[in-house]
């Protein structure tokens, strides 16, 4: 099945996925990634399914979810290898607009220095540029790129794509423990991203079993750490660590909604204060969330921060 969904994303709302490369085709094989090791590492662009194809089967499942009554917010090309690996990605996405459903492509950047790469690109409504390090022996270790790459090249074609595209550009920066964590690393990665300029930077760590043995999320301190380097240099920032749920959703339930929040984006002690005033909550609902391991309290730079407590 190429299309499958429509699944509920923090970035793409209800989304419709479309699986258009056999399984593990990519130019990576990171170590964090969650459908296991890439058993085949190719740079090189073909034809994996006709567009017609694809394009059929998006109708199809539109059709069927229209008639239940369900909304797609994005088609959207994430598939189980690189998805700029098929030389067919412009055309589909041409083909697709017809549909009057916005289209995301979420990609590890490995090609974009490559001009017909971005070319397909331009036709997307929203693309998403993965950016786990900016120097050669980090981005090695846990990218592990087809040899051929050069990581020079993807970083000056993410710079070129940015600067032209007139969608939503998203980066998104996966933190693994003892790898790309410390501050040096985030705040090379924070300066790049400062002359990228996307929409939106998302900081991610591996929720879900990794590709790799020792493969570990960052702690609390640190994805902390990462925000506030990366805030101090981009608009926008948010965290993408697994709590997909109430993320933005307000219940009425305090517990619930300071804890959907602290899963986006830590809050400092005077915006909890504030929040709790509103809602007409004292201090003892935060002491509560600490003492049931649902909530840190965190410090960076002389100021307090709580953020919900991450899985494991």
């Amino acid at each position: 099945m190429r299309v499958y969904g429509p699944v509920p994303s923090r970035r793409l709302g209800r989304s419709l996925g479309v699986n258009n490369i056999p399984y593990k085709i990519c130019p990576y094989s990171c170590v964090y990634c969650q459908i296991g090791r890439t058993n085949r590492l190719h740079t090189e662009r073909r034809i994996f399914y006709q567009p017609e194809e694809i394009v059929r089967e998006v109708e199809d499942k539109i059709e069927k979810h229209r008639n239940m009554g369900e909304h797609i917010d994005y088609i959207s090309f994430v598939p189980d290898g690189e998805p700029t690996l098929d030389k067919n990605l412009g055309a589909v996405l041409q083909s697709v607009k017809s549909l009057g459903i916005k289209t995301a492509v979420i990609t590890n950047a490995s090609l974009i220095w490559r001009e017909d790469v971005r070319e397909d690109l331009f036709k997307a409504d929203l693309v998403s540029l993965k950016v786990d390090a900016v120097t050669e022996g980090i981005w090695k270790r846990i990218n592990r790129p087809r040899g051929t790459l050069e990581l020079q090249r993807i970083l000056q074609g993410s710079i070129d794509f940015a600067g032209q595209y007139d969608g939503i550009c998203l980066t998104e920066t996966m933190l693994v423990k003892g790898v790309n964590d410390d501050k040096d690393s985030i705040s090379e990665i924070a300066d790049f991203l400062a002359r990228l300029k996307p929409d939106r930077a998302y900081i991610s760590i591996p929720t879900r079993p990794p590709a790799e043995k020792g493969v570990y999320p960052p702690g609390e301190e640190t994805v902390n750490l990462a925000y506030n380097v990366f805030s101090g240099r981009l608009g926008d920032v948010e965290y993408l660590i697994g709590y997909e749920g109430n993320a933005f959703a307000y219940t009425g339930n305090v517990e619930e909604d300071l804890l959907s929040i602290t899963s986006v984006h830590p809050m400092r002690e005077e915006a909890v204060r504030e929040f709790l005033s509103k809602a007409g909550t004292g201090w003892d609902t935060v002491e509560e969330l600490i003492s049931r391991n649902k909530l840190v309290k965190l410090q960076y730079e002389g100021k307090v921060f709580f953020m919900r407590k991450l899985n494991g």
